[in-house]
C-alpha cells in the first residue's frame, strides 16, 4: 500500500505494508537509523519520534496511521538551530554516553522547551518519564535541559 506523509519537511511516498511500523519504515525503507528499536513495546524512549510535533513511540505505531502527517526525526531535528541547542547542550551537560537512548531523550526534551521554554525540574523529570538511559544517569539529562533553556532562550 502507497502512504504518503512528510518526512522531515519533505514530502514522501512509501509502497510497504500498512502495519508495518513506523520504525521499521523509517529505518529500513528511508535510510534514518537514528531512532532504535530498543524494546519494542514503547517503555523505552529509543524509537521516539515526532508526529505532528507529539512525541510518539515509533515501534508501536502502524505507518498507515502517519498517512498525511508530518514525521520528524532527529535527523531532521538536528538539522534546526533548536534541535541543535538540544544535542549541544546534552554534550556540554556529558548527558550521552552509548548514545542509543539519545535520540530519545533529544526529542523529549525538545518538546518539553517548545511547550515550557523555562522549565521546572518536574517538568523536566516528567518530561523524560518515558525514555530509560542505562549509562548516564538522569541527572546529567536534566542539567541538560536547564543549558537548552538558558542557552536557547530565544530560540523557544
Amino acid at each position: 500500500m502507497k502512504i504518503e506523509f512528510t518526512l522531515n519537511q519533505q514530502p514522501i511516498a512509501v509502497d510497504v505494508d500498512p502495519m508495518q511500523t513506523l520504525l521499521m519504515t523509517l529505518r529500513q525503507d528511508c535510510g534514518l537509523t537514528a531512532s532504535k528499536e530498543g524494546c519494542n513495546e514503547g517503555e523505552c524512549g529509543a524509537c521516539s519520534v515526532l508526529v505532528n510535533g507529539q512525541l510518539v513511540n515509533a515501534c508501536l505505531l502502524p505507518i498507515a496511521q502517519v498517512s498525511g502527517n508530518h514525521v520528524q526525526t532527529l535527523e531532521g531535528l538536528r538539522q534546526t538551530e533548536k534541535g541543535q541547542c538540544v544535542i549541544n547542550a546534552l554534550l556540554e551537560a556529558k548527558g550521552v554516553q552509548c548514545g542509543f537512548c539519545s535520540p530519545g531523550m533529544v526529542l523529549a526534551l525538545y518538546v518539553l522547551l517548545e511547550q515550557h521554554p523555562q522549565p521546572t525540574e518536574q517538568q523536566v523529570r516528567t518530561a523524560l518519564s518515558g525514555n530509560l538511559c542505562r549509562c548516564t544517569g538522569y541527572s546529567m539529562i536534566v542539567d541538560a535541559a536547564f543549558i537548552a533553556a538558558t542557552k536557547g532562550a530565544g530560540l523557544w
